[in-house]
């Protein structure tokens, strides 16, 4: 097995562990426990490996690292989605007297 198989193989284990996540806040569009800046870093930081990778032209990191990227960003996008919603929720039924007149 060469280095870089067993580093594509290692990085493809570590990268799938987010799909779960992903496939569970797409299920059921609950995200309120997800943290909003833990998410927003890691998907920043995966697309910061990709440029890397692709750089350096490493398969190893550039493949785990898309891998990785996709369910990061749709569970960061779902995440942002409903934390949007839950704060014009909140402005609408707070109790501040309406504008409106």
């Amino acid at each position: 097995m060469s280095i870089t198989l067993l580093g594509v193989f290692a990085g493809l284990l570590t990268s799938c562990s987010f799909i779960p996540q992903a496939y569970k806040v797409i299920k059921t569009n609950r995200t309120q426990d997800i943290s909003l800046p833990m998410y927003s870093l890691c998907t920043i930081g995966v697309f910061v490996w990709i440029i890397y990778g692709l750089m350096i032209n490493d398969l190893a990191i550039l493949l785990t690292n898309i891998v990785t990227f996709v369910p990061t960003l749709i569970i960061l996008i779902l995440t942002l989605k409903n934390h949007i919603q839950n704060k014009q929720k909140t402005i609408k039924q707070s109790n501040w007297p309406s504008l409106r007149g």
